[in-house]
Parts: C-alpha cells; sequence; structure tokens
C-alpha cells in the first residue's frame, strides 16, 4: 500500500462561511500523478488492503498539509470501514498529529460511504474514542450514498456534508428543494452544522444562502489548489456574487445562531509566552484574538490583539513581557454554546466592561473544548442585515409580517408534532368598502384590523398573525388560545362612514400527521373559506384536515332570492308550510355539529 501512496499528491480546498466570507477550514483532496483514485481503490480492495490505504492516504494528507504550513482546521476523509476496523491504525494518525503539532479538535474526520457493509455498532463503539480524544465527526456524502438515516440519528455527528448530487439540481428540482428543506430543518434542531460541497454556479450559491446552509465549498468560490491558501477571507468575491435579494434570513426573532458566523480560533497552550503571542500575531496579520487552551482544548483565557500589542510594544514592554506568561496579559473568556443565538451573544457584549466590547466570543462544545470563534461586528452586521430584511418583508400598511413567515411557523410545529390552528380572516365585500368610502377609508379599516390582530397577539401569547396582501390575514394559534381571540375579532362592530362591515374567518385544526406541509394547510383552508364566505355577518367556520364535517360557528345562511314567478303560489302557502318556494329551515346547532 505504501508503494501506492507515493503516487499521490493532495490539494486543498476551503470550506467558505456563506455569511462572512471567511474560510472556516481546508479539505484535503487525494490526487494521484497517474490514472484515478478508484483504480487505486481497487488494487487495494483485491489485496485487502482497502482500510489500511484508505488510512495512509489521511496520514499522508495530514503530513502534506504540515509541509505547507497550513493552519486552518483540517478535513480528512475516511472510509467508515476504516474508522470500524483498523483501531491500530486510527490511533497511529493521532500520533502523526502529535508529530506535526495538531490537535485533534483541529481536524475533522469526514465519514463517507459505503455504510450498509459495515455494523453500525461496531462503528458507534469505534466512534467513541475518537470523539473522546477531540476529533468531531462529519457524515460525508448525505443525500447521495448509503447513509442509513436510522445510523445517522445514533451517530449524532458534529456536521454533516450534503452530496454535490444534491446541490447539483437545486435550481432545477423541486424535490431536491424539498430534500434540502427537510435535511436543513433537521440540523437546525439538532444543533449539527451543515456543509455542502459541489458550488460551481451562481444559482446553486443563491440557492443554497435561500436555504440557509450557511457553509460551502467549491471551483465558485474556492478551487482546490496544491498550496493551502495564504488568505483567509473571499467575502469580496461572495459580495460579487450574491444577488442582494438572495441574502438569507432568519425567521426566528432572536436571529441566527453563533455558529453561523464561525471562524477558526487560533489557539495556543495556556503555557505559552507573551512572545510566542507576539509572534503568532506577527505572522497572521488577520487574527483578531487567540485562545489559551488548557490540553484538553478547554479555554482559560483569551488575548485581544490591540490590547496585547499595545502592552508589549510600548516602553519596556518587550523587557517585561516576552518571556513571562502571556496569560499574565489575557482575559476571562466569553464563551458560549453553539445553542447560542446571536442576540443571546450580543446580550453577553451589552454586560461586558466598555474595553471589552469588541473581544471575540468564543464558541464551545458541550465538553467545554474550544470549536472556534465570533467576531462582534460579524454579529452586529448580521443582525442589521436581519433587520433590514425583515422590515422589507413587513406589509407597509400594517407592518405585519407576509406568508414567508407563517409558513416557517408552520412547518416548525409541524415537525415538533404540535396541535395547532390555521386561520384565514377575510374582509367581507372589501371591493365594495373601497369603491363606496374610496380608499383610505379602506386602508383605515385594514390598519383597524392589523391593529386588532396585533393587540391579540400581544394578550394571547400563542398566537402568530401575518397579513398575506389585501384584506386577507393568516394567523397560526394554539387551540385554547382560539376562541378568545375569534371573540376579540368578532365581537367587534365594524363601521366605515356609515356602512356595516363584517369578516368571515376559516379556521383549520392540525394534529400530529394529519396535514405534512404547509401547502397542504393552504389547500385545506381554500373550501373552508368559501363556505364561512357565504354566510351573512360575521361569520367562522372550523373543519379538520380530510374531513368534509364543516362547523359552523358563527354567521348564518343566506336567505334564497324570491323568484317572481312564485310570489302568488307562495300567497296560498303558510311560511314552513313546505309548498313551493318555501325558505328552508336551517339548525344551526346541527351545523355547529
Amino acid at each position: 500500500m505504501l508503494a501506492l501512496t507515493e503516487t499521490v499528491r493532495y490539494a486543498f480546498q476551503p470550506l467558505v462561511n456563506l455569511n462572512t466570507g471567511g474560510m472556516i477550514a481546508i479539505e484535503a483532496l487525494a490526487r494521484p500523478t497517474e490514472g484515478r483514485l478508484y483504480d487505486m481503490y481497487r488494487q487495494a480492495a483485491k489485496a485487502g488492503q482497502v482500510a489500511e490505504f484508505d488510512l495512509e492516504l489521511a496520514i499522508g494528507a495530514v503530513r502534506s498539509a504540515a509541509d505547507h504550513d497550513a493552519i486552518l482546521p483540517l478535513h480528512l476523509n475516511l472510509l467508515a470501514g476504516t474508522v470500524a476496523r483498523n483501531t491500530a491504525g486510527m490511533a497511529r494518525l493521532s500520533d502523526v498529529l502529535a508529530e506535526v503539532g495538531r490537535h485533534p479538535q483541529d481536524v475533522v474526520l469526514e465519514i463517507g460511504s459505503p455504510f450498509s457493509r459495515i455494523d453500525p455498532h461496531l462503528l458507534l463503539t469505534k466512534l467513541r474514542p475518537l470523539r473522546a480524544e477531540g476529533y468531531p465527526v462529519c457524515l460525508d456524502g448525505v443525500g447521495g450514498g448509503d447513509l442509513p438515516l436510522s445510523l445517522l440519528a445514533e451517530v449524532a455527528p458534529d456536521m454533516m456534508k450534503l452530496d454535490r448530487t444534491v446541490v447539483s439540481g437545486l435550481t432545477e428540482d423541486d424535490h431536491r428543494d424539498a430534500l434540502l428543506d427537510a435535511i436543513v430543518l433537521y440540523c437546525q434542531q439538532t444543533g449539527i452544522q451543515l456543509l455542502a460541497e459541489g458550488v460551481f454556479t451562481e444559482q446553486q450559491l443563491n440557492a443554497l444562502r435561500r436555504k440557509k446552509v450557511h457553509i460551502a465549498q467549491g471551483d465558485l468560490l474556492a478551487p482546490a489548489k496544491r498550496r493551502p491558501p495564504t488568505t483567509t477571507s473571499v467575502a469580496g468575491l461572495l459580495a460579487e456574487l450574491v444577488e442582494p435579494d438572495e441574502v438569507p434570513v432568519s425567521a426566528a426573532a432572536a436571529g441566527p445562531m453563533v455558529t453561523d458566523y464561525l471562524y477558526p480560533a487560533t489557539v495556543l497552550p495556556v503555557t505559552a509566552t507573551a512572545d510566542e503571542v507576539r509572534q503568532m500575531l506577527a505572522n497572521q496579520q488577520g487574527i483578531t484574538s487567540v485562545v489559551l487552551a488548557d490540553e484538553t482544548g478547554r479555554p482559560q483565557s483569551t488575548i485581544d490583539r490591540n490590547r496585547f500589542l499595545l502592552a508589549v510594544t510600548g516602553p519596556y514592554g518587550h523587557a517585561l513581557h516576552a518571556n513571562r506568561a502571556a496569560s499574565r496579559l489575557a482575559d476571562e473568556p466569553r464563551t458560549v454554546s453553539t445553542y447560542t443565538t446571536s442576540l443571546e451573544a450580543l446580550d453577553i457584549v451589552a454586560t461586558s466592561a466598555p474595553e471589552r466590547t469588541y473581544d471575540d466570543i468564543i464558541v464551545v462544545d458541550e465538553a467545554g473544548r474550544c470549536l472556534g470563534a465570533v467576531r462582534v461586528s460579524d454579529l452586529f452586521r448580521g443582525m442589521a442585515e436581519m433587520k433590514v430584511e425583515e422590515a422589507a418583508a413587513l406589509n407597509p400598511l400594517t407592518r405585519l409580517p407576509g406568508t414567508d413567515a407563517i409558513a416557517h411557523d408552520v412547518t416548525l410545529k409541524l415537525s415538533e408534532n404540535q396541535v395547532f390552528a390555521v386561520s384565514w380572516l377575510d374582509v367581507d365585500s372589501f371591493k365594495h368598502v373601497n369603491d363606496t368610502a374610496g380608499f383610505s377609508a379602506g386602508d383605515d379599516l385594514i390598519r383597524s384590523i392589523g391593529r386588532g390582530l396585533t393587540d391579540a397577539a400581544a394578550a394571547l401569547g400563542s398566537v402568530f398573525v401575518s397579513h398575506v396582501g389585501g384584506d386577507d390575514f393568516l394567523f397560526v394559534t394554539d387551540l385554547d388560545d382560539l376562541v378568545p381571540l375569534a371573540t376579540m375579532l368578532l365581537d367587534v362592530d365594524r363601521t366605515v362612514e356609515g356602512m356595516g362591515v363584517t369578516m368571515s374567518v376559516a379556521t383549520i385544526v392540525c394534529t400530529p400527521g394529519s396535514v405534512t406541509e404547509y401547502r397542504e394547510v393552504s389547500r385545506a383552508l381554500a373550501p373552508l373559506k368559501r363556505q364561512a364566505k357565504s354566510l351573512r355577518g360575521n361569520s367562522w367556520v372550523v373543519g379538520r384536515p380530510g374531513s368534509e364535517h364543516i362547523d359552523v360557528l358563527r354567521g348564518r345562511p343566506v336567505s334564497p332570492v324570491p323568484d317572481p314567478r312564485l310570489t302568488q303560489a307562495q300567497a296560498h302557502f303558510p311560511r314552513g308550510a313546505g309548498g313551493p318556494g318555501s325558505a328552508p329551515s336551517y339548525d344551526h346547532q346541527h351545523a355547529a355539529g
């Protein structure tokens, strides 16, 4: 196997944070000088040494990265079988990392297919000590290989990487779009970082940003090269490529997660001297802070670049500090977990001492080990972008969010198997109001309804309201708040310049399994709204997905228009006697179920 690996060279491709443009890691890619890598694996398979060959490639990647003084975290590709069956080889990988001065925390193990030939329990058993050492685990080829969903759930990786076949069809295939939506939602709920590879076009890049995929790699962003990148950002390129209206905005009021702005932290041992820190800062101009960590990778203190350099470059600074512990000039680290939102992180910033306002925030895993850092300036910019985009998405008349926000809320509730109700409110004969009283009076009416819904949402904690356009409003609520909300809306007598105005409300009650997506809810509401509009007065009907039964809780049926030809005949029959043209009977209690 050693003879095979001697003909292999390595290229390095950056992984880019699509929010900041920063390069957060590099992936080592094996490149044979002759033939194909696939053929080499076939030769190794014939010799019964696939795991050994695979591991030699990974070790070669580590040595090549060290030869080029690569400083970014390194992603290594390994077959699932290598991890499961070559315990001694994995121990050798750790030894080589120690030789070149890398820590397991800086090396992501990208584990790829085939998975079907591996005992899942064996793989899980072998992964535990590797993760205990500090290796982050990434499952590779999601959506394109043979990764079982049950294994995905059991491994609970730190990262998942989308297969390039998923990315390639994003702009032309609705099914791939739906698949990616499901994967993104799964990652959001489990805290897994989602990566995407194979980004070759601007359309793919913008599609990923719309889907809230924040880390990607591909030739469009930075092609693989024999030498690791000497720069740490492609922010200028991203600004040129990304369309302004394609910037993703989190629907959550708390903003995006801090991990969306993560960049690699510069970590030194807690025993580092001030001169070692000074040399690190001098060699890497883009570093804004240095983390001093113990032997387990847990941050003990942080050094801010500006304050440190002021201290060591001032009068007698070098003599006073150079050979002494750098921790003397360090501060307590501001640490957050991977589940921290940007708004929560900014709360920490707001309560810090003034001189530490712009100190980097350190992100740690569940074991307290350093995963990376976040620049406060990136948080400010990200929150500002989110607020601007949110303001642009609000209805200019009522300042309420539109359909995208309500769709996100419904999708989230469906994924959590909640019981909830979605209601569609519509003003009856709104065109007549505009035509009679004028569009200004119509606008005042819409504002009034919007304020009523906003006040109701403030009083009832579970209510989420949106203005989808014109005289149509949607709101989502828990069942406990449904009747109080309807009462607050429908018990109000509304008039526009002396004309009485009524409203129709159609509600569908969603239970776990009754609907699977927002589109189904929308389709189910359409006939309910027609039923509500057919009633007189303020009306309210309630239905359930898959059921033809409709509860009429408010409103009364419209009386039929008498046929003039039957007027004389009706005079001979008392009302309700069942003769020609008699009005139909209507049992409201029966209709209400």
